[in-house]
């Protein structure tokens, strides 16, 4: 299947209540590993990088890999930015032919974070590019870095949701990076969110969730759900020797064993027929 607009996937996600899967890749193993976990359960995956992790992998190198690996996967695949901070790193993604960006204004007053994101609303539809946002704050920093959690106000979403963009990630409570206890999220927020957005609702910080809160956001709406430092865990940690070609099989293999039980967490398994 050729390379796939997010948007859609959404769009179909809705339909059937379920939510995608966004895997966060940082080289040719994650990837390796994400898409073969899709392909074998039959599901439509999201691969994405995060602006603050560019400088380990650059976009130049590490975006053509990415947009080649999902044009050649047999299932639906769309290619997105997380975290873009900077509209030249939204620019070169949509250059590269990501087929989704988002741009991260939360730590912005409202109204900055508002026009910002316009600006990448209209960068979008010269290739018809899936754009995302923040409202409130995911706490820490995709980088690991020390950043509050602040829950999104109703208002600041209702206004997003006007900007034309076509995802919303919504601060509940949820956090980037390892939680030290089960957090407890704001579904107060996103049950006075449900059905009242355009844009779909997104989760960052999926990892270390129950897999009752994964059935209980599904529930009221979340559609994308982000899960990186499980991916980063997994190639990080497979066995390792002292052969490169074994060490990338091990790595692979182990990434793809632990996409495939967060597919099945969303429902997603099955839905790429």
């Amino acid at each position: 299947m050729p390379l796939c607009n997010m948007r859609d996937l959404l769009n179909e996600a809705r339909k059937g209540g379920y939510a995608v899967g966004s895997f966060s890749v940082a080289n040719l193993e994650c990837v390796m590993g994400v898409i073969a976990a899709a392909e074998e359960i039959r599901a439509p995956i999201i691969i994405q990088c995060a602006e603050t992790r560019l400088k380990h992998t650059p976009l130049s190198m590490l975006g053509p890999l990415m947009v080649a690996a999902a044009k050649a996967a047999s299932v639906p695949v769309a290619v997105h930015l997380d975290h873009g901070s900077t509209l030249p790193c939204v620019e070169e993604a949509l250059r590269l032919g990501f087929t989704s960006v988002m741009f991260d204004g939360s730590h912005l007053p409202i109204e900055e974070n508002l026009a910002s994101v316009r600006k990448v609303v209209e960068m979008a539809k010269a290739t018809g590019a899936c754009v995302e946002a923040e409202v409130g704050r995911v706490g820490r920093g995709e980088d690991g870095s020390d950043s509050p959690t602040v829950a999104a106000s109703l208002e600041d979403c209702f206004l997003m949701d006007q900007t034309g963009l076509d995802a919303l990630a919504v601060g509940i409570g949820n956090a980037h990076g390892l939680y030290a206890a089960t957090p407890e999220l704001r579904y107060d927020i996103l049950e006075q969110l449900t059905g009242k957005l355009n844009a779909h609702l997104v989760l960052h910080g999926g990892t270390g969730l129950t897999d009752e809160q994964f059935v209980k956001l599904i529930s009221l709406g979340m559609r994308k759900i982000n899960i990186a430092t499980d991916i980063f865990r997994a190639a990080a940690m497979a066995p390792h020797g002292d052969d490169i070609f074994s060490n990338i099989t091990s790595s692979a293999a182990a990434v793809k064993a632990i996409t495939q039980k967060y597919i099945a967490l969303f429902g997603s398994a099955g839905k790429a027929e």
